[in-house]
């Protein structure tokens, strides 16, 4: 979904971009503008200077330019942030011994984690996600515990067996992870 809404708003910004320099880049060539066009001519600027000092004496105009300006420019740079991170990582690279090397999916090696995880005793549900880069790797790993599971006995199971299970079968020095647990919701049982 986010996908989506970002390809149609990058092709909006683009479409209006260009028509808007198109346009200009027109008129500059010497092209007849329409009557209704903001520019006249060859020779017109974008703001005169009656259109640039119109509210200059008003004590609300730079302090909304200013925070309309810094609005502009932090949703720009979340929005910059969340198309450059990547959140799942797609590949891992794999030592072979040959020198060559391999390419390993990263959502194979997750669905693999996430079910020697789920099948670990009191594991209720697993969930596995790749980061880091393809030489280097790192996993996120959310259990969800019944109630009669023992986080610690859990933790040591999961690092010693899936995670190192995943880390020997990719051929890696290290794989360090981020486990975090949480307790399934249950009915008080009745005691009598």
């Amino acid at each position: 979904m986010s996908r989506t809404v970002n390809r149609v708003l990058i092709g909006l910004v683009g479409l209006v971009l260009l028509a808007v320099g198109g346009s200009v880049l027109a008129v500059g060539l010497g092209v007849d503008p329409p009557s209704w066009w903001i520019h006249d001519g060859k020779k017109d600027v974008l703001l005169s200077d009656a259109e640039r000092t119109r509210w200059d004496g008003e004590g609300w105009w730079w302090p909304t330019v200013i925070a309309a300006l810094a609005l502009v420019v932090l949703l720009t740079l979340w929005w910059l942030t969340a198309v450059l991170r990547r959140r799942r990582l797609t590949e891992v690279r794999v030592n072979t011994g040959d020198g060559e090397g391999a390419l390993l999916r990263g959502r194979a090696l997750e669905g693999v984690l996430e079910g020697e995880a789920a099948e670990l005793d009191g594991v209720h549900r697993a969930h596995a996600r790749l980061t880091g880069r393809p030489d280097t790797p790192k996993t996120r790993v959310r259990l969800l515990l019944e109630p009669h599971a023992d986080p610690g006995t859990t933790l040591n199971h999961l690092t010693t067996q899936a995670l190192a299970h995943a880390r020997n079968s990719a051929g890696l020095d290290s794989l360090p992870s981020e486990v975090r647990m949480t307790g399934a919701k249950h009915k008080a049982e009745r005691v009598s």
